[in-house]
């Protein structure tokens, strides 16, 4: 049974990790729901998180590598400067738009804890959901040549917002992307490429904490099979996800995220 919740927690942040509705929520709402300690584990979470990461770089591991090169060889090869332009300019957007949201993480570093309570959960989902409907007739026409540093900017202030708890981080940079203009597809990517700095940022600062963990190999294996189960969850989610904004109705998105807020309010009246 133990190991079975450990594939089901894996299975939540699979799931949950690229669609619009919040990770973190999602799994602090179980917890609260199942009234169990395991989702305390704050190794598994970096476990899981590691799991869906690997799995969103498999997605992107070509992306990532030609916008790295470009960016460096636009820096160190005078003469290909001008063929490498677009990408290192979409590298400086990238860290622009991360700044924000490293700010608040440091800011705020400390207090995160406190932000997690149910009734903020709730208000949380409302705010995702009214943002997913927002856009929900927005058709953008930008590509990723035409992202500005303006666009970056109000997607890094954007994105800070989604430190609390309950604020879809991938939802809400969507959201604001589609707000800047820019087409379903580049705002997907353009999403998920400013996923890999927060959370290599995330990892970074949590190996510490899970390499200084007393009898970590009695966890291997429940800690494998989460990180595999969210990894292969993530995946498929990722792919969903993607077919239903090219689609355009990334809208439905709020109705689920509102139903979630209604009931939190009812069922912990």
């Amino acid at each position: 049974m133990n190991l079975i919740k450990y594939i089901i927690l894996g299975f939540i942040q699979g799931l949950t990790e690229p669609l619009p509705i919040s990770s973190s929520g999602h799994i602090f709402l179980f917890k609260n729901i199942f009234n169990t300690n395991i989702f305390n584990s704050l190794n598994f979470e970096i476990i899981s998180n590691f799991g869906s990461f690997i799995a969103i770089l498999i997605i992107f591991w070509k992306d990532i590598i030609d916008l790295i090169k470009s960016f460096f060889t636009y820096i160190f090869n005078k003469e290909k400067r001008n063929k490498n332009l677009i990408n290192f300019k979409y590298c400086l957007y990238v860290i622009v738009s991360t700044i924000p949201v490293g700010i608040t993480g440091i800011i705020f570093k400390d207090k995160l804890e406190n932000l997690y309570n149910l009734k903020g959960l709730a208000f949380a989902f409302l705010i995702t959901a009214l943002f997913l409907f927002v856009v929900k007739n927005i058709k953008g026409e930008k590509e990723e040549k035409d992202i500005t540093l303006k666009d970056a900017i109000i997607i890094g202030l954007f994105q800070a917002v989604t430190i609390v708890p309950g604020i879809s981080r991938s939802g809400t940079v969507l959201v604001a992307c589609l707000l800047c203009k820019l087409k379903k597809e580049v705002a997907l990517k353009y999403t998920f490429i400013l996923y890999f700095p927060v959370s290599v940022a995330s990892i970074i600062l949590g190996v510490k904490d899970f390499l200084a963990t007393p009898n970590i190999s009695d966890m291997f294996l429940p800690y494998t099979l989460g990180l595999i189960t969210a990894g292969i969850v993530t995946y498929l989610s990722y792919r969903w996800l993607s077919n239903i904004v090219k689609k355009g109705n990334l809208w439905k998105f709020s109705i689920y995220c509102l139903i979630l807020s209604l009931f939190i309010f009812i069922y912990f009246r």
